[in-house]
């Protein structure tokens, strides 16, 4: 088995619609935030002791939560006010910073502390797929970015100095270069509808890039050439990669499962039932561990990876 269930952590009930979206695992601090989309708050989870810890609130609808360890910052997108925020664990107040219509996905270039801000817009508002640049150390707006569509997810890729965003259609992902965030240099093609989860292999320089048509597609992220892809069980949403086994984790909301797909074959291994509607996954690579958050019994599920070092 690749994961094996060891647990549950209960998390405060849902107050409202939305359950559970992004989350990101700090690894020095061994703290894990997950937006609790429902309760717009980002919940706190020890990832030692698998114990949470408390929540920060006033995120109306936030969707996107990311960590920058170089910079002890964790920023979020907060859909329902078209804000990102800032914060530093253990410091009272979050900074936000008005950005587009509905940020989601979020990149952080730590070097220039340049955050981006993928906002799925509103298809009624001409102009209103951007994305959104924000300085983090003026913690003001500096660029915004169109792109040809409705946004997903975002990532930095440190040795390309490069942000990668996935376009839902047409389906694509917009390369823009972090020396000079103001325009997509490039594009990359998908074959398959709807890229949503993506993640990268720096080593590898390979991009994963999850679509809604039920397909996992492996890029090179430097070309764009197709390198291959696989089937999955569903519509997936959250991708996320363990180095060390090359293997990539991907969230499937319907029927609720955890497809574990070996990135080397590119083929499915193992496919672990959560819950219907868990569409959003946290990796902690110090504890061997990957969290699922399951939106019916307002818990995360915790899975410790097999093969691995612990």
């Amino acid at each position: 088995m690749a994961l094996d269930l060891v647990g549950h952590i209960e998390l405060p009930a849902h107050s409202g619609p939305g359950g559970f979206d992004h989350a990101a695992v700090h690894q020095g601090r061994r703290h894990l935030w997950v937006a609790h989309t429902a309760n717009d708050a980002l919940d706190l989870i020890d990832c030692a002791t698998h114990r949470y810890l408390g929540s920060v609130g006033g995120l109306k609808h936030v969707a996107g939560t990311l960590v920058s360890e170089p910079r002890d910052l964790v920023f979020t997108s907060n859909r329902g006010e078209d804000t990102v925020g800032l914060f530093t664990p253990g410091r009272e107040g979050v900074a936000k910073v008005k950005v587009g219509i509905r940020p989601n996905g979020l990149a952080h270039d730590p070097g220039r502390n340049v955050l981006i801000a993928a906002n799925v817009g509103d298809p009624g508002v001409p102009g209103s797929f951007t994305v959104s640049v924000v300085d983090g150390e003026r913690e003001a707006l500096v660029g915004e970015v169109p792109v040809p569509g409705r946004t997903r997810w975002a990532v930095f890729h440190e040795g390309l100095d490069a942000f990668f965003v996935n376009i839902a259609a047409p389906p694509e992902i917009v390369v823009i270069e972090a020396g000079d965030p103001r325009r997509v240099a490039r594009t990359l093609p998908v074959p398959a509808a709807g890229p949503h989860g993506l993640d990268l292999d720096p080593r590898g320089q390979r991009l994963f890039c999850a679509c809604d048509a039920g397909v996992l597609v492996c890029l090179d992220a430097r070309s764009g050439e197709v390198l291959g892809h696989c089937g999955l069980s569903g519509v997936p949403d959250v991708v996320l990669f363990n180095p060390a086994l090359d293997h990539l984790y991907v969230a499937v909301g319907d029927p609720g499962v955890i497809d574990v797909v070996d990135t080397v074959a590119l083929r499915r291994v193992e496919t672990v039932p959560t819950e219907p509607g868990a569409h959003t996954l946290a990796f902690d690579p110090v504890e061997d561990a990957v969290f699922a958050f399951l939106p019916d019994t307002h818990r995360a599920a915790v899975y410790r990876v097999g093969g691995g070092s612990r």
